[in-house]
């Protein structure tokens, strides 16, 4: 730039153009070809030439890539050298460890008589420095070297005594090596010994060694062919330029000279002391600087202020637009000084007058398709109506309007399909201030019949309003919003109807305050573009939520509406609807027989109306089997058995699988005992919360999930201390898609030890700690176990004699005269007197007598055969049959159920205070 800046300044106004020529590549001082040929060689081999420095450059680049790659081979085969050893010490030290009898030894008299023989043996084999074996202090039992046994083991083994294993590289006797240490454990897991082997890097590493003679070989080929390579491409790149020589060059700026003249964009170059040293034609015309310009400062040409003070300044300038007299110039600016050059600077011009008014609407267009996608993608993000509406609103401000409102029917937002009449109400509100007078969200609304949007209702057809002050209908439903709105500056509106087919939902409003254009038509086909897109999201939404509605209705009719009355167990319970759909999840608590009471919790595999009507279908199951007093494990099995039936009745035609599947839980607990036995299918444990604050997940054996079938169940039978809170829960309380099930089971065990005593506090603080709204189900159940005191409990064994019924019968009196139940002797007798004659005359002993006062009085006669008594009904001529007729008269119910041991016949009797 130097040159051809000076020889601007000293050439004469009308210098001719003087046109490039080939240039001859034959040299002028006449010497012959092989001299022409050397010359140019040697000049591709100096660096005072482009070729040179090119050959120079890639020799140095080749040399550098030899060098890192015999760094990185020799890093490598050390880190790989290191990694071997590792591998190979952990393996040898861990095969011992594990080999049989290893153990045996070490338990064995002299330890080293038996490992010494075997360690040589092992690292002979292996090829490791050393195996030694050592107790739990670290005393060596074996090593190479003799001397060294019964001395201290040199390394770190307090990891491996807690059952880990030690890998470390220390600087030994015998050089830089690796050495692992693992424990020796015994069946049942403790640690008996320790066994460490090691290995020098070096033994490991011996390849290294043989690579790099070749690798220096492979490195020095490479850079004599490079060295050739580049050689042979700088004689070419010399040959390409034809040696130019100054007359050469200077004939090739008079060529850039004519191109910089007749390019179709002004070029300037003004000097460091602001005189403009260079103006190309373009730069003339556009600027329409004089004759005389060259060698004038930039501030005389007569330019306008901005525009002479950014070429006076120097500074760098990308597409900055002047309005040049009548032109739009975009500048660019650039100092010629960044790289050592001259001081002043280089300046582009270029007419975008044209461009400037074309790109403005294809700017306005992009934007336009942009906020199209971003509806596409940013609307009908949820199945919720109010929230589809709000994100239609939110995209609107302040991109289209300066406010936007959504006004749906309430049926709409209810799930349903707008009727006649309907009212509206404001869904969604979204502005560039808050102070706007407009309805507030969730007020009803009524439009008059010649307001924008009645009319917009009315024909279903969008309504731009370009001057709201001069509207004759005014755009509320009351003059006096109406001319707050106006007096709050907001002077055009765009009302466009939320059409689904045929459907009308509702209708949405752009408001326009801060931009003084009205809304024009092209503005009118974006509004409906945009409110046509959300209008199917909002119907989409609206079908969702009447079938959600539908689903969830049909959920929580089949789901228990109050608790049974019980006095074992103080309860509480939640249950939280998955975000999409429903369900199969469920719950129950059953009062059984003698006090107990039975919890369950279950979980349909899937969601939909299809879960929830094999949810229902199980809960009545449950009450059914539940009524036959079976144990945990039995009920389960025949649940098991209905699911598998389920799943085989619905297998659709093509052979698809409609897999039900369920998970279970199923609990009972006898306040008498305070013994729960529990069983589960594929469902997770329950917890228990102890009295001292302590929590604990119960040990119950995992069942297959219901509907696999080909597996027993297992039961658990366990004591619960009174005061303790059981929690039965599903998947959907500790799992989700975001974290472990191991992480939830452990928010949940810190929730609990957080929660207060009552099963109502355990609710709130379990369902309040979870991270998020659950995506599945969840239903839980605490339940605080409650003792039936000792006072409330008496039995007695009864001999197999008819006659002993007497005795029973005159000590059951006397306990109701202690309980103050006398009203109930008379009826109490009969019902014992039938009850335990039939046992001893039926049944087989021991036979004994129970009774129960919990929230009724409850009669247990047990015997150890397995026979069930049937009510019938006796002739008159039969002289007996009528015992447990008598029987189903005097109790309000009785029953029979089984233990391991026969099986007890029970009734109750409503106390005289609950009757």
């Amino acid at each position: 730039m130097v040159r051809l800046s000076g020889r601007f300044e000293t050439r004469p106004p009308r210098r001719p153009r003087i046109p490039f020529a080939p240039l001859d590549p034959r040299p002028h001082d006449g010497s012959g070809p092989h001299r022409t040929r050397t010359g140019r060689l040697r000049s591709a081999l100096s660096g005072r030439s482009v070729a040179g420095q090119v050959f120079v450059l890639q020799v140095a680049i080749v040399l550098l890539l030899v060098v890192s790659a015999v760094v990185a081979q020799l890093l490598q085969v050390r880190h790989d050298s290191s990694l071997e050893a590792r591998n190979r010490s952990l393996a040898v030290a861990g095969s011992f460890a594990d080999a049989p009898g290893t153990v045996a030894a070490l338990r064995s008299p002299d330890p080293t008589a038996v490992l010494q023989p075997k360690a040589e043996a092992a690292r002979k084999a292996t090829g490791v420095d050393f195996i030694v074996v050592m107790n739990t202090d670290g005393i060596r039992y074996t090593h190479p070297e003799p001397d060294r046994i019964g001395k201290h083991f040199v390394g770190t083994i307090a990891p491996a005594l807690a059952g880990g294993t030690v890998t470390e590289e220390i600087n030994g006797t015998i050089g830089r090596l690796v050495q692992v240490v693992v424990p020796v454990k015994a069946p049942d897991g403790s640690v008996v010994g320790l066994v460490s082997a090691g290995i020098t890097t070096e033994h490991v590493g011996g390849a290294a060694d043989q690579q790099l003679p070749l690798l220096l070989a492979s490195a020095a080929a490479a850079l004599a062919l490079a060295t050739g390579g580049t050689a042979l491409v700088s004689r070419r790149l010399l040959r390409q330029t034809h040696g130019l020589g100054p007359h050469e060059m200077t004939r090739m700026y008079e060529h850039h000279d004519a191109v910089l003249h007749s390019v179709r964009e002004g070029v300037l170059i003004v000097g460091g002391e602001g005189r403009l040293l260079l103006a190309n034609d373009e730069a003339r015309r556009l600027l329409d600087l004089p004759e005389d310009a060259e060698r004038r400062t930039v501030l005389d040409l007569g330019l306008d202020a901005d525009t002479a003070g950014l070429l006076a300044s120097g500074r760098i300038a990308t597409d900055e637009v002047h309005l040049v007299k009548d032109r739009l110039l975009a500048i660019n600016q650039r100092p010629t000084d960044l790289r050592g050059g001259p001081p002043g600077s280089v300046t582009t011009l270029r007419d975008s007058t044209e461009l400037r008014a074309l790109s403005g609407r294809a700017e306005v267009a992009r934007e336009r398709l942009d906020m199209l996608y971003d509806a596409g993608v940013g609307i009908g993000t949820s199945l919720d109506v109010t929230r589809t509406a709000e994100e239609l609103a939110e995209l609107a401000v302040p991109r289209f309007a300066d406010y936007a409102t959504v006004d749906l029917y309430d049926a709409v937002l209810l799930g349903e399909e707008p009727r006649p009449g309907d009212a509206l109400r404001r869904a969604a509100l979204s502005g560039i201030r808050k102070d706007a007078p407009l309805h507030p969200v969730g007020e009803r609304l009524t439009f008059v019949a010649t307001s924008p949007q009645a009319q917009s209702l009315l024909s279903g057809r969008a309504v731009v309003e370009p001057r709201l002050g001069e509207a004759p209908g005014r755009p509320a439903h009351d003059v006096d919003r109406a001319g707050q709105v106006v007096e709050y500056g907001i002077h055009s509106l765009i009302t466009v109807p939320l059409r689904a087919g045929s459907l009308v939902l509702g209708v949405a409003t752009f408001w326009r305050s801060q931009k003084p254009e009205p809304f024009d038509r092209e503005e009118l086909a974006l509004a409906e573009e945009l409110v046509a897109r959300a209008a199917v999201s909002i119907d989409n939404a609206r079908r969702y939520t009447r079938e959600h509605g539908m689903a969830v209705t049909l959920q929580r009719s089949l789901l228990p509406r109050t608790l049974p009355a019980q006095g074992a167990l103080e309860i509480a319970y939640r249950y939280l609807p998955a975000q999409a759909g429903v369900g199969g999840d469920w719950f129950d608590v059953l009062p059984l027989s003698g006090a107990r009471v039975a919890l369950v919790v279950g979980d349909v595999v899937g969601h939909g109306l299809h879960a929830a009507a094999t949810m229902g279908r199980l809960r009545t199951a449950v009450h059914n089997f539940s009524s036959l007093d079976l144990p945990p494990d039995e009920l389960l099995g025949l649940l098991d058995e209905l699911v598998a039936r389920i799943d085989q009745d619905e297998t659709p035609a093509d052979g698809a699988a409609a897999v039900t599947g369920a998970t279970c839980l199923y609990a009972i607990y006898d306040p008498v005992s305070r013994r729960c036995t529990l069983a589960r299918a594929g469902h997770p444990p329950p917890a228990l919360a102890r009295p001292d604050g302590t929590v604990d997940f119960l040990d119950v054996p995992a069942g297959p999930p219901l509907g696999l079938g080909g597996l027993p169940f297992e039961t658990a039978d366990l004591e619960l201390p009174e005061g303790g809170r059981l929690v039965l829960y599903t998947d959907g309380l500790v799992e989700d898609r975001e974290r472990d099930i191991d992480v939830g089971l452990e928010l949940l065990r810190s929730a609990l030890e957080l929660a207060g005593d009552s099963p109502e506090d355990t609710c709130r603080t379990v369902l309040d700690r979870l991270p998020t709204r659950p995506s599945d189900d969840v239903a839980l159940i605490v339940a605080r176990t409650r003792a039936l005191r000792a006072d409330r409990v008496a039995d007695w064994r009864v001999p197999s004699d008819p006659a002993a019924v007497s005795d029973v019968r005159a000590a059951v009196t006397g306990q109701l005269a202690a309980w103050g139940l006398e009203e109930l002797t008379f009826t109490t007798e009969l019902i014992l007197s039938e009850l335990v004659t039939n046992a001893i005359r039926y049944g087989r002993p021991p036979v004994g007598v129970r009774l129960l006062l919990d929230r009724a009085l409850i009669c247990e006669v047990s015997d150890a055969s397995t026979t069930s008594p049937h009510l019938r009904h006796a002739a008159s001529t039969d002289e007996g049959g009528r015992g447990l007729f008598l029987v189903a008269q005097l109790a309000d119910r009785w029953g029979t159920r089984y233990t391991p041991a026969g099986k007890i016949i029970w009734a109750e009797q409503t106390l005289p205070e609950m009757s």
